[in-house]
């Protein structure tokens, strides 16, 4: 059984300051210790641009290939890619990823001709990860500084930090230890997107991510339900925006799905401590969906999903619960 290793770019392959990249081939070589991984690697060079251009569709298209490597004998897979995006394009896969099978995502804080490169270090612990039987049946998971972060949980955390990620609600689920995985928690897998969206239908529908700021005019949400099929709101603290907004975005609800969530990067939006125009519970009465715990960029992901396999409002909001 081997590792299946695919490559979409980032800092972790950076051959300089120029374009220049370095391929899977050459990113494993020159890893102490992954030559006696006790398994093959085998390599596919899918991208080489920075994480900023990764798409949904091409995710899409990793998975399809992830999982034809699995169902080639491979035990688990490893996606190289840059670390901007990588808490998104973790929790995309974990949404549809069908096997028990590890998928693992890492990259670089620091490329291979600074001192002290990180890439080395987290792709052979990635390649660990995916080799092991404890780490079977937990989806989608980013393995960075020797820790394991489940998908739906980790956030970048710093800019340049090589201990960058981070999982502010549950730290982190396991971690290396001599070269050993340990998982020290075991959270249930959800029951994530049903279906595969086709490149039309997520083509055919946006979701717009609207942050709340003082002194908010709300200019910015006019005619966006002319232009976008969904909306999520990452509203202060526990979920409050302007008085002034409330009825905006009540309207915007009875056209599109509308989803709340905290801008804060930590804890749950709540449903019913505060009262007052514009707090969570008057939101909720006038038709926005409660993100729970989701950060805004996991939402409007999942969201996005859920409208491109055609999913209706009860399943949307079945959907957001499990984040609860």
């Amino acid at each position: 059984m081997s590792v299946a290793l695919f490559t979409l770019g980032g800092t972790i392959g950076m051959a300089g300051p120029t374009t220049a990249r370095l391929t899977g081939a050459e990113l494993a070589a020159a890893v102490p210790g992954l030559a006696e991984l006790g398994r093959p690697v085998e390599v596919q060079d899918i991208e080489a641009v920075p994480s900023a251009n990764l798409t949904v569709a091409k995710m899409l298209e990793v998975v399809d290939a992830a999982s034809k490597a699995i169902s080639n004998g491979a035990t688990g897979v490893v996606v190289l890619q840059g670390s901007d995006t990588l808490e998104e394009t973790a929790f995309l896969v974990d949404q549809i990823w069908p096997h028990p099978n590890p998928f693992v995502l890492t990259g670089a804080m620091r490329n291979p001709t600074l001192a002290g490169p990180d890439g080395p270090a987290n792709l052979l612990a990635a390649a660990r990860v995916a080799c092991s039987p404890a780490a079977r049946d937990l989806g989608a998971l980013v393995v960075f500084n020797d820790q394991i972060h489940a998908a739906r949980w980790v956030r970048k955390t710093h800019s340049t930090s090589t201990a960058a990620f981070a999982s502010p609600n549950t730290g982190p689920i396991g971690h290396l230890v001599e070269d050993q995985v340990r998982i020290l928690t075991r959270p249930a897998r959800q029951d994530g997107v049903q279906g595969h969206p086709e490149p039309e239908d997520l083509e055919a529908n946006k979701v717009a991510l609207y942050t709340v700021t003082l002194d908010d005019d709300g200019l910015l949400l006019d005619g966006l339900a002319d232009k976008y099929q969904g909306l999520v709101v990452a509203g202060y603290g526990v979920g409050h925006v302007p008085s002034a907004l409330a009825p905006v975005l009540g309207e915007l609800a009875r056209r599109i799905p509308v989803v709340l969530t905290s801008r804060t990067g930590a804890g749950s939006v709540l449903r019913n401590t505060y009262s007052s125009i514009g707090s969570e519970s008057d939101l909720l009465r006038r038709g926005l969906i409660d993100g729970g715990f989701l950060d805004p960029y996991k939402a409007r992901l999942l969201l996005r999903l859920l409208l491109a396999t055609n999913e209706g409002p009860e399943e949307i909001a079945a959907a957001f619960a499990q984040h609860h």
